[in-house]
């Protein structure tokens, strides 16, 4: 899942249009190229990611993950390379099965935490009967952006890559995000989620793509 904002419109540059308008100091100039090279490079960075991002209409996309059973160095592994491809790609959730491995884990970036947090066989436990619909992107359906209802707050349950237990109560983005996350593991895309009419207007954005 994108970082809320992303692919609705780039923020605008101050700086940049400063430099347009004329309004850059001299010791300015030193800067603001260099924010461009760094701009280029997060760029540059986002499409080798998005390019290991497995994209609709893969069929493993529609494919129901299995259990983890085995807890051991090559799924320590794998939950690093999906937490480097989700901060590469600009994303704050990605699910195994975006990767093309057929597993029951998902990676997400917590709204309040530096670290990224690996579920590992993800079940949601309790659900709020208060539900919330907002936008929804996916880094495996890029230009899409429809609305979906989820619960306000949730309850999962699984492990970390240890096979430690693991138990966490979300609200707000962080529980959409896990929502959406879990959506991938039984091979449900946010689409089956959506009204009709944005259903119909993400279909038609992705077949020009494809």
């Amino acid at each position: 899942m994108p970082r809320p904002g992303d692919g609705r419109g780039a923020q605008p540059d101050y700086t940049r249009v400063m430099a347009a308008e004329g309004g850059v100091r001299p010791d300015d100039k030193d800067e603001e190229l260099e924010e461009r090279e760094l701009d280029a490079q997060a760029q540059a960075r986002r499409r080798v990611a998005l390019a290991q991002i497995r994209q609709y209409p893969d069929a493993v996309l529609r494919m129901r993950a299995r259990e983890v059973e085995h807890f051991d160095d090559d799924l320590v592994r794998l939950a690093e390379l999906m937490a480097h491809l989700m901060h590469d790609a600009r994303g704050v959730g990605l699910a195994a099965t975006q990767v093309g491995v057929l597993q029951r884990l998902f990676v997400f970036q917590p709204a309040d935490a530096d670290d990224v947090t690996t579920i590992v066989n993800p079940v949601i436990t309790e659900r709020t009967e208060e539900v919330e619909v907002a936008d929804e992107g996916c880094l495996s359906l890029q230009g899409v952006l429809v609305p979906v209802e989820r619960a306000v707050g949730v309850t999962i349950e699984g492990q970390d890559v240890h096979g430690e237990t693991l138990r966490l109560e979300l609200e707000g983005m962080d529980a959409r995000v896990v929502q959406h996350e879990l959506d991938h593991l039984d091979g449900v895309l946010m689409m089956e989620r959506t009204d009709d009419e944005s259903r119909r207007g993400a279909l038609a954005t992705l077949r020009r793509s494809i």
